[in-house]
This record gives C-alpha cells, sequence and structure tokens, in this order.
C-alpha cells in the first residue's frame, strides 16, 4: 500500500487542487467519528438501534455547530461536479456519460454493501432471529428483523444521505447551467426560498412545505461549490469569507436564542410550538423537540452553510500549504481512495462492534453518563479496527487506478 501510495503522490499534477480532496475526505472522517462518539445503544424487541447524545447531554448542541459537515461535503461536490462536467464537455462526451460516470463511481461500492446485508438479512428470517421491523412484505413477514430501516443510524443510516446525493449528481448539470446563465442570482434565490418556506411553513402549520428546503438548504453550498471551482472564490477578498463566518455565527446565535422571538409575543409559541424558537442543536435529538433543523433543514442550517464554508476558504491557504508535505497528502489520497467505504461501512463496524459488547454487559447505558464517556475511547477505537478489516476486504471495490487519481474532481 505504501509504494501505491508513493505511485500515486508523484503522479499528482500540479494543477490538482489538493484542498478539496482534503475537504472531502476530513468531512467524512468526522462523520465517523461523530456517529461513533454520539451513538447510545439501545435493544428493544430484539432489535439493535442507537439515538444521539446530543439531546441527552445539555451544551453538546454547540459542537453540532462545528461538526455538521454536510455543508463541507455539498460544497466539495459543487466543485468536482462542474470540473468533472467540464472534463467530459471538452473530451466531445455527452451529458448522460457524466452523470452516468459520477453514479457508477458512488452505486458500485454501494451495491456491495446492500449485497452484503441482503445476504445478513436472508439468514436472520432463515433462522428466525432478531424483533421484526421495517414495512410489511407478505403476511407478518417485515423487510427486515433486528434493526430498523434506513431512517435509523444503525447500520443503514448513510443511505439517505447516498439518496440524496445521487439526486444531487443527477441535478447536476443543470445546477451548473444555471450557474453560468445567472450566477449569484441563483444562491441569493437559495437564500430567499429557504426564509420564505421557514416563514410560510412554520407560521401558516405547513409542515410538507418544509420539505422544499431539502433542495434550498442543501443545494446551497453545492452551487457555492461551483464558483470556488470556476476561479470565482479565489479571487474574491478574505473579508468576503469573514463576513460568510460572522453573518452565519451570528445568524445562528440570534435565531435559536428566545429574546429574539419574544417581541411576536404569544404567536411565537405557534410558529415553534413550545420552544418558541429554533433549536439550537443542528443535528436531530431523537428526543421530543419541537423543531428539527436538519430534518427537513431550516434557516439555521442555512446559515451553518454560510459559516462553514466561509469558514473553509479562510484555511485554504495555510492548508494547501500544508498539503504539499508527502505525509499528509498521503493521507489524503489513501481516504479519498476508500471514502465510499468508510462512509457506507462505519455503522456496520459500529455494530459489529455493539453485538460483541452488549452480551456482556457493556455500552447499555440509555443517557451520556459518566460510564459512557468512558466507554466512547473503546467503542471508537474498537470499530476503527473493524472499519480497517472492512476496508481492507471490501476497499477494492472503490476505483484506486493512477490515471483516475491523477484527475481534477
Amino acid at each position: 500500500m505504501s509504494g501505491r501510495l508513493e505511485e500515486l503522490a508523484r503522479a499528482t499534477p500540479a494543477t490538482r487542487d489538493r484542498y478539496v480532496d482534503f475537504l472531502r475526505a476530513a468531512s467524512i472522517a468526522a462523520v465517523v467519528f461523530g456517529h461513533w462518539f454520539i451513538s447510545i445503544n439501545h435493544f428493544e424487541r430484539d432489535i439493535f438501534s442507537t439515538t444521539s447524545a446530543v439531546g441527552a447531554t445539555s451544551g453538546m448542541w454547540l459542537a453540532t455547530w462545528a461538526f455538521q459537515v454536510m455543508p463541507v461535503f455539498f460544497f466539495v461536490g459543487g466543485f468536482s461536479n462542474l470540473v468533472t462536467y467540464d472534463a467530459f464537455r471538452r473530451r466531445g462526451e455527452p451529458t448522460s456519460a457524466f452523470v452516468r460516470s459520477r453514479l457508477e463511481r458512488l452505486l458500485r461500492p454501494s451495491l456491495v454493501f446492500l449485497g452484503f446485508w441482503l445476504v445478513v438479512q436472508a439468514a436472520l428470517h432463515l433462522f428466525d432471529v432478531g424483533g421484526a421491523a421495517g414495512p410489511e412484505l407478505l403476511g407478518d413477514t417485515r423487510l427486515l428483523r433486528g434493526m430498523y430501516p434506513p431512517a435509523a443510524t444503525l447500520p443503514f443510516g448513510p443511505l439517505w444521505f447516498l439518496a440524496v446525493y445521487l439526486v444531487v449528481v443527477c441535478v447536476a448539470p443543470a445546477t451548473i447551467w444555471l450557474h453560468r446563465r445567472f450566477r449569484w442570482w441563483v444562491p441569493a434565490v437559495m437564500v430567499a426560498g429557504a426564509i420564505v418556506v421557514d416563514v410560510v411553513g412554520f407560521g401558516a402549520d405547513m409542515g410538507r412545505l418544509r420539505y422544499l428546503n431539502v433542495v434550498f438548504v442543501l443545494l446551497l453550498p453545492h452551487q457555492l461549490g461551483h464558483f470556488y471551482a470556476d476561479g470565482t472564490f479565489g479571487r474574491l477578498p478574505r473579508r468576503a469569507f469573514w463576513t460568510m463566518v460572522l453573518v452565519g455565527l451570528g445568524g445562528l446565535v440570534l435565531m435559536t436564542n428566545p429574546w429574539v422571538f419574544e417581541p411576536f409575543g404569544s404567536a411565537r409559541f405557534d410558529w415553534f410550538g413550545d420552544v418558541g424558537h429554533y433549536s439550537k442543536s443542528l443535528l436531530g435529538t431523537d428526543v421530543a423537540e419541537e423543531i428539527s433543523n436538519a430534518y427537513p433543514p431550516t434557516v439555521c442550517f442555512l446559515l451553518a452553510d454560510i459559516w462553514s464554508i466561509g469558514a473553509v476558504m479562510l484555511l485554504r491557504p495555510w492548508l494547501t500549504r500544508w498539503l504539499q508535505r508527502d505525509r499528509p497528502w498521503k493521507a489524503t489520497i489513501f481516504l479519498n481512495s476508500v471514502i465510499m467505504t468508510l462512509f457506507l461501512w462505519h455503522m456496520t463496524a459500529y455494530f459489529a462492534v455493539l453485538l460483541l459488547l452488549w452480551p456482556l454487559g457493556v455500552g447499555r447505558e440509555q443517557d451520556s453518563t459518566s460510564s459512557w464517556w468512558l466507554l466512547r475511547p473503546v467503542f471508537i477505537g474498537l470499530s476503527a479496527v473493524v472499519l480497517a478489516a472492512i476496508v481492507a476486504l471490501v476497499g477494492r471495490f472503490e476505483r484506486p487506478r493512477v490515471r483516475q487519481a491523477a484527475r481534477t474532481s
């Protein structure tokens, strides 16, 4: 592996934006660590599941402001999609070839993951192991045994994000056209649209309308990634990115504090239930929260888009210089070569550790108690070992070729 990394590092063209690769790898690493870190384990009706410690731990909401990396991942996606799309067009290939190539890159390792769990589920049904969950198939037979459907984190949590990103890839040619035709008007409309959706969705109690913000809020960083790819962000002064950070963080502080909404009187409780303002957490907390900023995304999530992208652009000069060193660049190359494997399988690795420790009475805390905190290094360390073994087995299903690694995308 070290020899191959040396070869890939030497093959890196001088024009490659190493920082984009670093952001992609760092985003997935943060997702993996975050899921392992915040998981509280449950075993009810012969079904394993996890819930988030964010809602059960005072002050942990603040970590979601710093480690909500979805905007950064979509930002990188916007960069990569535009650069790769242009490469296909220069070679005279059609848009369909671009979409097919991007989908194949995502689906190849995903089908391996789904195939594994299909075999496991067939065995669980055959031997009548685990509680039934999911939609009914025939009679009393349900789709899954021993675990919940993909909306739950364990082990299928990554699938919902993958489904969203597959749609983003399919619409990328349209977002690129909009970018080149209307430029800054596109993100401006997205910001305005997100605000209108929240005002009407909350104010008129139209919950389903709020799901329009999946488009406005999640596509905003992807659209801003196009500005990075075409060099626009590189020409902006640093004060523009400082402004993004201040507006994003300042807006989050304002929108998540009740005193901002007190002038609306009791009407604010019609908008935001018993809390009367936006929740502080940018993740779902798995408690009886009145307002979730993530499902569907709200204006607060949009503010996280703005501040986090401003922050990564401010860090870009220093980290770009650091990535010229061999060690961090090789680590970045390696993580990117197995990035889908890490993303898809990290909760499977955690599940394996849970199945090992649960019969021993370890990991059964139902709250973020002191013993739960002490067990975090155990679960994270063992999960990392299991995930490394999984990567060694199935990581080859991603695209580890020098030719492909040398592309800008």
